[in-house]
């Protein structure tokens, strides 16, 4: 991996120089750009669950404005939860998908420092799970198809939030998603992590992108909690069993949608080609139904989630 950094920086460098005029050095950068190609290729065929997270978390992977621009046409986003603030942590608004209207409820993460701490990155206080709640409430009402992107390390643990309802507000949003009479699609792009990722993550179909993670708690704070030692956090990742891999063998999730290799920061247009054909799949097959038989199928593959085994 450090061999790969390191030749990552080196083309990044070249470039600059190339873009000063330094023509001479064309030959010598597109040697290493096939030469960065080949090692990554051959890097990716063995990912571990940890390499995985670390993908996951990549500061250039799309976030949910990027999908919204490529996927989405005529998009007008609402703010405010009509009862406290907006927050900006979670986008959400309506739009068109093949000319279906939809809802769209995603976390963002923000982009450079500035935008990050704006958007807290990525977790959302209970007023932006009430804001998404306001919105599903809309989509229902006018039979609209829900689509929500997840990528949050967690909901906002911080004093103030809870003291305005934290817990409460991401129950109230897994409940109501269990019940929403409309079809909804989950596309995990980036971090499912915990409560503040199933808040938005209660749906017919849920897809995941091939190096995104899920899980009822981040590895960091696995490894604290039960081995109470941070050297174990590779461990504690296999433990878990968050890759995508490992939930569509458990049932978990519907669909794994490929990425480029090494990750979807490697190429942005071939991730949204992937991601729009394998939504417009899953739409279509979702709308098969009525609302009536899609909320009894979504209750039905809730409850048949895990199993008991007897001592």
């Amino acid at each position: 991996m450090k061999d790969l950094q390191e030749l990552k920086t080196k083309i990044e460098q070249l470039k600059i120089l190339y873009k000063q005029g330094r023509t001479d050095i064309e030959k010598e950068l597109r040697a290493f750009q096939k030469e960065l190609k080949s090692i990554s290729k051959e890097y990716c065929k063995n990912l571990s669950p940890w390499d995985r997270v670390n993908i996951a978390r990549h500061n250039e992977r799309p976030q949910t404005l990027d999908y919204i621009k490529a996927l989405f046409k005529d998009f007008v986003e609402l703010h405010g939860d009509r009862c406290f603030a907006d927050d900006p942590a979670i986008i959400s608004g309506f739009g068109k998908f093949y000319n279906q209207s939809v809802c769209i409820i995603g976390h963002q993460k923000g982009k450079d420092t500035k935008d990050k701490i704006y958007r807290n990155f990525g977790m959302a206080n209970p007023e932006g799970y009430r804001k998404a709640q306001r919105l599903m409430k809309l989509a229902e009402k006018f039979q609209i198809p829900l689509i929500t992107l997840v990528d949050t390390a967690g909901a906002y643990p911080g004093i103030g939030a809870e003291e305005r309802g934290q817990a409460q507000a991401i129950a109230t949003s897994i409940e109501l998603m269990g019940s929403l009479k409309t079809h909804i699609i989950t596309i995990i792009i980036g971090e499912g992590g915990s409560g503040g990722a199933l808040g938005l993550a209660v749906a017919d179909k849920i897809l995941m992108l091939e190096n995104a993670w899920y899980s009822v708690i981040s590895p960091e704070g696995c490894a604290a909690i039960l081995y109470k030692d941070q050297s174990k956090v590779q461990e504690a990742t296999k433990s878990l069993k968050i890759t995508a891999q490992d939930l569509h063998e458990l049932g978990v999730i519907d669909c794994i949608i490929p990425e480029p290799y090494c990750g979807a920061h490697m190429s942005h247009r071939l991730t949204f080609y992937n991601v729009k054909f394998f939504l417009r799949k899953a739409l279509n097959e979702v709308l098969k139904y009525s609302i009536d038989q899609i909320v009894q199928k979504r209750h039905e593959r809730y409850l048949n989630i895990g199993f008991y085994e007897n001592a």
